[in-house]
């Protein structure tokens, strides 16, 4: 099959041919006739089979027809990484060259001015990452109504580096009526589960089993021993070693190095610029102007050798990669796929070293698991780095002693023996355990001194039986009636009652506390007096008057004795008589 036979415009497979492809990979016969007629797709194959071709020949043959309106781009790519973004956006000017399509890419550690005028133009194609996308239509310089056509590139790349929450924000922004792509290199549960949330009747297409390396690819795995015990990241130093042997043998035309951490990036690069090798370093941590230049460097053969992170695993397309070296065993066994792709690419052959040791083993079983090969191990003889074969790995097996044997030896069975054995056997109860304060006493006991003991001799005098009488009936006890209890008073209430101060007060008696006295009963005389009261009232004689009456008469009668008993009265009188009878002398 050619690209003539997948519907391409003369332009387009014009630059195909100048590009140097004539026949389409597997994904690209399948997927470009699917994107064409306008379905979503979900596909799935390994690296370097020519993914983004499938997606990037057909959207430039749809959006051929059409105006781009500022601020509104036609058509949208979602890329992990920088460097994945910016080689899509080459691989529209690669195919897109004959025709007038403009194109915009949104990648942070860049200036954002210059993005924005571009965007202000109108463009065909937007290339972002989700970051930097959400960022500039939060501050309104981006519409995303006029959105045709969605691209999710290196969907399980996303899931690892947590993007998801941010393409399904970007996705719940775009118009229903487009369609959607979503390509990946492996298949876990949750990208099935995001492809039934973005797609709708998607096409499935798979290439080859997911995770499964190119056969264009040599691997081969070296065991490193080292003393720096079982702790994690030990034989640095002899890993270092080994990679410059590697690196020394086989001569390569050019190669990445991958670590697992940052700092081992700097130090890897380091050494092999102390020993003669031109190399460079390329991580997360640097700019984006330095990480754009160190691949353009490396890709212009500027230097041999670049050490870097999982950064540059993922769809990074260099022409000829000829080795590959895992310094250190990936933690992800997808991550390892990934970094063996970057070479053996378009049917060119590759090599693939690890370097590893004993504490690595369960990623090593991952890999191999999920890959459904086993590497095989090569070890290094001299300083000339001779490879040898190993011996393939395999669990250790134990030595058999002639007990064993005996065991595995086949034995006649008795039915019967076989019947007791079948028949359900009761659960055997648990003892616990004495402690040394909990054991019984022991008592020594001299067998001497047990002969020389006189036996008692035991007198056996005749028991008579005795007959007990028979019990007598009792008579039933009459029931006592019932006492009625009274309510028991408290102790604050009686002290109420007797005006006694109550505890915690003091002397202060409070007024809601004070008890009224109750009245007491009246006597007969009492009884008598209101009765004579009662008939008063009925005769018209009012208690009031009488009471009044018999007042004043006290009182005039008080009056009436101080007058009398005064003593200055009786003074006065004695005097004035004495007065009297002088003036008539």
């Amino acid at each position: 099959m050619n690209f003539s036979d997948l519907g391409l415009s003369e332009e387009l497979l014009r630059a195909v041919d100048d590009a140097g492809y004539s026949e389409p990979t597997p994904i690209q016969a399948q997927a470009i006739p699917v994107v064409l007629m306008g379905r979503d797709v979900l596909g799935c194959a390994q690296t370097g089979t020519g993914k983004t071709a499938s997606f990037t020949l057909p959207m430039i043959e749809i959006l051929a027809s059409g105006r781009a309106k500022a601020r509104m781009p036609r058509s949208l790519i979602l890329e992990p990484t920088r460097e994945l973004a910016a080689q899509v956006a080459d691989n529209f000017d690669t195919y897109g060259k004959y025709h007038k399509l403009s194109k915009a890419l949104l990648i942070g550690g860049s200036s954002m001015a210059q993005q924005l005028k571009v965007l202000d133009k109108g463009v065909d194609v937007l290339i972002a990452t989700p970051g930097r996308l959400l960022d500039v239509f939060e501050r309104g310089h981006l519409l995303m109504n006029d959105v045709r056509t969605l691209v999710i590139d290196e969907a399980d790349r996303m899931l690892d580096m947590g993007f998801i929450p941010d393409v399904e924000k970007i996705v719940s922004l775009l118009s229903p009526m487009r369609t959607t792509l979503l390509f990946s290199a492996t298949m876990p549960k949750e990208i099935k589960s995001l492809a039934e949330k973005f797609l709708s009747n998607p096409k499935e297409i798979t290439v080859s089993r997911p995770a499964q390396t190119a056969e264009t690819i040599t691997q081969a795995l070296v065991m490193v021993k080292h003393s720096d015990g079982k702790r994690p990241g030990g034989g640095q130093k002899e890993k270092r070693d080994t990679l410059r042997k590697l690196i020394e043998k086989d001569d390569p035309r050019n190669g990445l190095i991958f670590c697992n951490r940052k700092r081992d990036v700097d130090i890897v690069c380091k050494s092999l610029v102390k020993h003669g090798f031109a190399a460079e370093r390329l991580h997360g941590d640097m700019d984006q102007s330095s990480r754009m230049e160190t691949l353009t460097k490396f890709k212009a053969d500027g230097f041999k050798f670049m050490v870097c992170s999982d950064v540059a695993a993922r769809g990074l397309d260099i022409q000829a990669m000829s080795h590959v070296f895992n310094f250190d065993v990936p933690t992800h066994p997808e991550d390892y796929v990934h970094r063996i792709g970057r070479t053996g690419r378009a049917g060119n052959k590759g090599h693939a070293y690890t370097i590893a040791t004993k504490e690595d083993h369960k990623y090593l079983s991952a890999i191999e698991q999920v890959t459904g090969n086993i590497i095989p191990e090569i070890k290094l003889d001299g300083k000339a780095a001779d490879l040898k074969m190993a011996a393939p790995r395999s669990t250790p097996q134990k030595a058999v002693t002639p007990e064993a044997k005996a065991e595995a030896a086949p034995t006649v069975v008795n039915p019967e023996d076989t019947a007791e054995e079948d028949a359900p056997k009761k659960p055997r109860r648990r003892r616990s355990k004495r402690t040394a304060s909990e054991e019984r006493p022991t008592v020594e006991i001299d067998p001497f001194e047990v002969e020389k003991a006189e036996p008692k001799t035991v007198i056996e005098t005749p028991v008579e039986p005795v007959v007990a009488p028979e019990p007598a009936k009792a008579e039933k006890p009459e029931r006592a009636p019932k006492k009625t209890r009274q309510p028991r008073e408290s102790k604050k209430q009686t002290q109420q009652q007797n005006h006694q101060p109550v505890k915690g007060l003091g002397a202060h008696m409070p007024a809601f506390l004070v008890a009224v006295p109750t009245p007491k009963q009246r006597t007969k005389a009492q009884l008598k007096a209101d009765l004579k009261e009662e008939k008063d009232f009925e005769n018209g004689i009012e208690p009031e008057e009488v009471i009044l009456t018999e007042a004043n008469a006290v009182v005039e009668v008080e009056v009436v004795a101080d007058v009398v008993v005064q003593p200055e009265e009786v003074i006065s009188t004695e005097a004035d008589q004495f007065v009297e009878a002088t003036n008539e002398d």
